[in-house]
């Protein structure tokens, strides 16, 4: 305990550790907190989920937070569903079999820019004829415009844009040809062009039910320019997914990779000194030959012909790099931890050979370990995005580099959609400093030579 406090008060007097042990903090809490909030499968499902998952959600948008930087207002996307109880239905039977339920959807628009679509989404429930729905769209100015009509199935869905007599309704409204639905029904009269007309909105669903037992659930969703707290890609999905979930596939790649690296290295490396002769030249043997052995392309080789895996990917990179060059840093210090006077007492009273190498050698370098192993950690996550970015990574994880080879192959940059690449790498960036930070403390802690005065 008197050595753990030590140790903390050393670090206090580094600001920049604090900082590092903070950002590793919430990582880790991020890392273990995810899994329980969004379980293993369900994030696998939403990420590689279609139309059928994410067709509320907006294509392309921005986080919300980018209004706070951008001088227009762009709007949020507004969803009402009769699942939820909106739409203040009203019922009027018209004959023995035959209803009338109306939903009437209101809404506040007080944004500078058009919604990008607006859709209708209905599932009908019916034994032989089928429910008819009319759509009455009316403006703050008290316009009213019929805005389609339509005959559900189990599920359907109502698409503004797709419908020509709406279309051919807004150009006798707003006097511009080919104008789309989304901006014609939002269009101010009284400006030149077309302008966004703010205020409150109300759109009134009239369902005609044919069947006693007949009903409707209806969503109605006027989609944003901008949605949530991380924005969405070109096939709907929240960015947020990927970008928590990523979270402890890094930290898990990262650390066990480090771990799993320096442990059996160091352990190599120790084994080599104590026992010597053909077993210490054959591990140096390897290890030169290794040193030449590319890392990066031999994963691209296996990930491009065999699995692409993020758990072989891990076990390749332990695998490779066992034989790092580090075992020669390693051989070289425990040279001459072997001939300290303690090797040599433990020797004289009967110690084996595994506990001398396990017990007296390997605990003696540690300290001197484990900056080196805190600073290698982000050069695995970066390996892991590195693959990912170049189309390698894991088809079924969602994480970090796969955000961002997504936003590169959709042209994020080009359309410009920054979003989508920044918020990754900013992730991957916080990382690498926090244990950076951390590594170079530690480093003048447990180095005496580097230690300020």
């Amino acid at each position: 305990m008197n050595s753990l406090k030590s140790f903390f008060q050393q670090i206090w007097h580094y600001p920049s550790a604090v900082a590092g042990l903070i950002i590793i903090g919430l990582l880790l809490l991020t890392s273990i907190f995810v899994p329980f909030k969004i379980p293993y499968s369900e994030a696998v499902t939403l990420w590689r989920g279609g139309d059928n998952i994410w067709s509320e959600y907006p294509r392309n948008a921005w986080p919300v937070w980018y209004n706070w930087f951008n001088e227009g207002t762009l709007p949020e996307t507004i969803r009402f569903s009769t699942l939820n109880g909106d739409g203040n239905p009203t019922v009027e039977q018209l004959s023995a079999d035959t209803r009338e339920v109306i939903h009437t959807f209101e809404f506040d628009f007080p944004y500078d820019e058009f919604a990008p679509e607006i859709n209708i989404f209905a599932q009908a429930t019916y034994s032989e004829k089928q429910p008819f729905i009319e759509m009455l769209w009316i403006t703050p100015d008290g316009r009213e415009i019929r805005a389609g009509e339509f005959s559900p199935s189990a599920s359907s869905s109502f698409r503004f844009s797709q419908d020509s007599r709406l279309q051919r309704r807004l150009e006798r409204e707003t006097g511009i040809d080919d104008v789309p639905a989304e901006k014609g029904l939002f269009d101010d009269p009284e400006q030149e062009g077309l302008q966004p007309l703010q205020g409150v909105y109300t759109l009134k669903v009239s369902s005609l039910l044919f069947e006693e037992n007949s009903d409707v659930d209806i969503s109605f969703v006027i989609y944003g320019l901008v949605h949530g707290l991380a924005g969405t890609d070109h096939q709907r999905r929240d960015l947020s997914i990927a970008l928590l979930w990523g979270t402890p596939i890094a930290m898990s790649f990262g650390i066990l990779a480090a771990v799993g690296t320096t442990v059996t290295t160091m352990s190599i490396a120790a084994v080599g000194v104590w026992f010597g002769g053909w077993l210490d030249g054959g591990i140096q043997r390897l290890t030169e030959i290794n040193a030449i052995l590319p890392l990066l392309p031999i994963l691209i080789m296996v990930g491009t012909f065999y699995s692409r895996s993020i758990w072989l990917m891990l076990g390749l990179v332990i695998l490779l790099s066992i034989f790092g060059i580090s075992i020669k840093n390693y051989r070289a210090i425990f040279l001459q931890v072997r001939e300290l006077p303690y090797i040599e007492a433990a020797q004289s009273y009967g110690a084996s050979n595994m506990r001398i190498v396990f017990r007296y050698l390997i605990p003696r370098i540690l300290p001197l370990i484990i900056p080196t192993l805190i600073i290698l950690i982000p050069s695995f996550v970066f390996l892991e995005a590195s693959l990912a970015v170049l189309g390698l990574g894991d088809p079924v994880l969602p994480t970090w580099g796969k955000i961002i080879q997504d936003a590169f192959t959709q042209g994020a940059l080009f359309n410009g959609f920054y979003y989508w690449i920044l918020e990754p790498a900013i992730l991957l960036m916080i990382a690498g400093l926090g244990f950076a930070l951390v590594g170079f403390a530690l480093d003048r802690i447990f180095n005496p030579r580097l230690r300020e005065l």
